[in-house]
């Protein structure tokens, strides 16, 4: 259980101290983060500072993360790492050994600093495991780890402050980090980069690039984008698509068959209003409810089981209400009716209910 020191926190029903919803969430490795009121407080690991509240100590309820009680709209969640968009610019915090934090250095900070060059212009944030982008006045920056060309500038090497993606300096829309590789909606459709061992750019190749490519046959139609670990899946015309990895069903085809190119879930032709890529398992929206497929070790599917899945299955008690959702390694959440609730591994207290037992179905969250 975390120690006292905690202020700000989140009641059960999902809602702040002073009664303002939480209007987002973001699950990162062992952690999440949620906005609230425009500021930003998080749970679970804290390795590396990743909690942003100027310690080492991990939290099994929220905390708040230093200087950052108002003015956020955006957070994303890595491997070991948070950023914020506060006001216009970005701010990280967390473990920086690729440069991941922007700051022009590797030296792990344990409350936010600024990236250096996004002050202002930003609209959106992206993290992948070890590295960060942002949509930047129509276009895409990166910064971080770039050992598969994640970063989009046409080389291999890691950068400390954020680099122009290659050819995307307007109409990108969306970004979307994942494990080795990165994707941005572009006019409607979707380009990747990066890591490709698995297919999972969607360019009917396993070749690596270093600067975005076309995902074939999504031209048009494309309202979200999400990167999983070594898959990639995509909102089509309330539809959803997924490519790559594919050994545990997370495209949600009903096989196993690597796939390179996109393929649509089974049962999800419509009404899907948004997708989250986790390690080895994906997540919709569905009309106010949610559904997952694929890896299930932990209960990160919620459907109160450890069973894996190639098709979608609903998530124990979530039929309506739901309006994001944000899937990590081995868990996932969800903002629900103005609350979270979060399921699957919880090891480091990442579900936020004030234990570390894993839990198979949703549970609030909960408060100092």
């Amino acid at each position: 259980m975390a120690t006292g020191e905690e202020d700000g926190g989140l009641d059960a029903g999902g809602t702040s101290d002073s009664g303002e919803s939480i209007t987002a969430i973001a699950a990162g490795g062992e952690h999440t983060c949620a906005l609230v009121k425009g500021g930003v407080q998080c749970w679970g690991w804290n390795k590396c500072g990743q909690l942003g509240d100027d310690s080492t100590v991990d939290r099994h309820v929220p905390v708040q993360v230093s200087g950052l009680t108002s003015g956020g709209t955006a957070i994303a969640a890595g491997a070991g790492h948070t950023c914020a968009l506060v006001k216009g610019g970005v701010q990280c915090w967390g473990w920086n050994v690729n440069g991941q934090l922007g700051d022009n250095t590797t030296t792990d900070r344990y409350v936010p600093v600024a990236v250096i060059g996004l002050t202002s212009g930003v609209s959106a944030v992206a993290s992948g495991p070890e590295h960060t982008c942002a949509l930047v006045n129509g276009g895409v920056q990166c910064w971080g780890n770039n050992f598969y060309g994640q970063l989009g500038d046409n080389t291999t090497t890691d950068r400390h402050v954020p680099v122009q993606v290659s050819g995307l300096t307007s109409n990108v829309t969306a970004v979307a980090g994942s494990g080795g590789h990165t994707c941005a909606l572009v006019n409607g459709g979707v380009q990747c980069w990066g890591e490709n061992g698995n297919g999972q750019l969607g360019d009917n190749t396993t070749t690596d690039r270093h600067v975005p490519v076309a995902v074939i046959g999504l031209t048009s139609g494309v309202a979200t984008v999400a990167g999983g670990e070594w898959h990639t899946c995509a909102l089509v015309n309330g539809g959803v698509q997924c490519w790559g990895e594919n050994a545990d069903g997370e495209l949600g085809d009903n096989s196993t068959a690597e796939r390179h190119v996109p393929v649509a879930v089974v049962g999800l032709v419509s009404g899907a209003t948004a997708v989250a890529g986790g390690n080895r398992h994906t997540c919709a929206l569905v009309s106010g409810g949610a559904r997952c497929w694929g890896w299930n070790g932990y209960g990160q599917l919620g459907d109160g089981t450890t069973t894996g899945t190639h098709v979608p299955v609903q998530v124990a008690g979530l039929r309506s209400g739901a309006t994001s959702l944000d899937a990590s390694y081995w868990h996932t959440c969800a903002l629900v009716n103005g609350g979270v609730e979060c399921w699957g591994w919880n090891r480091y207290g990442q579900l936020g209910d004030n234990s570390t037992i894993d839990s198979h179905v949703p549970i609030p969250l909960q408060f100092p």
